[in-house]
């Protein structure tokens, strides 16, 4: 290519030699990533995955695609970009696990205003951590400089997760039953969803600041932005071992949306007791602040529980063991009513 055409690219907004940096400065943080069945490296025009070792009886793909909604502003605005990265990752392995499977590989996109190398390095090495964490692959991905759709200093990242599963040991609502105990994984915190309200509460209605200390002395921005917890460690191991009936990650919905996807609602009522556990503090600050109401908070926030398992009885305690922040927080009943409310929460005086 002639510098009269990098010129021109340049006068309209996109800067080229600034994206070959980029790439370059990201390559460091995907080898960090690598599986033994990755095929290609950085730079081909499709990522290569060999799957001819897995040797399950009936594999199946299982794929998931999220980004991190309006949380990618406070990252943004805050000028902390190498959180959010995790978040993109976390959202979309946790919902693969969620069906039994294990993740494979994660492709990312970002889409920025303007190109940074240094900004791109710092979302990318969030992404590779995320990967690290999740032991997936980061095998491809696109960085798409855009001028006039983003302000210069705007981005946004989506991703794209597989995993694989023995077709016997993948998660439906078929395999949860009545007497399933249910078994709550804490959360990091808000994780990645009901940021539009978090701002609407914290900036517009109350005009905090992104340095306003908390009680137990982290700044406000340190608490919104701690990364979605990977449940890849905690799980994958008992899924393998069949000690997991169901999972439910608890995204946006909160608890009433979230927990009936994981079993029959027509046949099944889940019952859980919300005093079995305390939310995070970051919780009771937005219910009190915003005047929020008890219903709305759980249709929104997981409110201190990521990701809810399916135990049965005999296998809790093996299953607490291998977590240790584990709680059991309720139990699955046959439904007996034909009342809407699937999700039955019952706070204990």
């Amino acid at each position: 290519m002639t510098e009269g055409k990098h010129s021109a690219y340049e006068a309209a907004g996109v800067q080229i030699e600034k994206g070959y940096e980029a790439v370059e400065r990201m390559k460091k943080h995907i080898q960090r990533t690598n599986r033994p069945e990755v095929m290609s490296q950085v730079g081909g025009f499709g990522g290569l995955f060999d799957l001819s070792n897995h040797k399950d009886g009936q594999p199946i793909l299982v794929s998931g695609t999220d980004g991190v909604g309006t949380k990618i502003i406070l990252a943004q605005q805050s000028k902390t970009y190498d959180t959010i990265g995790i978040d993109c990752v976390a959202m979309c392995v946790n919902d693969v696990l969620a069906q039994g499977a294990e993740p494979l590989f994660f492709l990312d996109y970002l889409a920025v205003g303007q190109n940074d190398p240094q900004t791109v390095e710092a979302i990318v090495s969030g992404v590779a951590q995320g990967c690290v964490e999740a032991g997936a692959a980061l095998i491809g991905g696109e960085t798409a400089e855009m001028p006039d759709v983003y302000g210069k200093e705007d981005f946004d990242l989506a991703g794209f997760c597989v995993g694989i599963v023995d077709r016997k040991k993948m998660l439906d609502k078929t395999k949860v039953e009545a007497g399933h105990v249910l078994v709550g994984i804490p959360s990091s915190g808000i994780h990645s969803n009901g940021f539009s309200l978090v701002r609407k509460v914290f900036f517009k209605d109350n005009d905090w600041q992104y340095d306003q200390l908390l009680e137990d002395g982290k700044s406000l921005i340190d608490h919104l932005l701690t990364p979605t917890r990977i449940y890849v460690n905690d799980l994958l191991p008992l899924l393998k071992r069949g000690l997991i009936k169901g999972l439910a990650h608890i995204t946006g919905g909160g608890f009433p949306e979230n927990l009936p996807r994981m079993f029959d609602e027509t046949t099944l009522t889940a019952h859980v007791d919300t005093s079995k556990w305390q939310p995070h503090p970051i919780f009771s600050l937005i219910q009190e602040l915003g005047n929020v109401s008890s219903d709305d908070m759980y249709q929104v926030f997981n409110m201190g529980i990521g990701m809810i398992a399916a135990v049965a009885k005999e296998d809790v305690e093996t299953v607490c063991q291998h977590i240790p922040d584990a709680v059991v927080i309720g139990v699955m009943s046959q439904k007996v009513d034909d009342k809407d409310l699937i999700l039955t929460m019952e706070e204990s005086n």
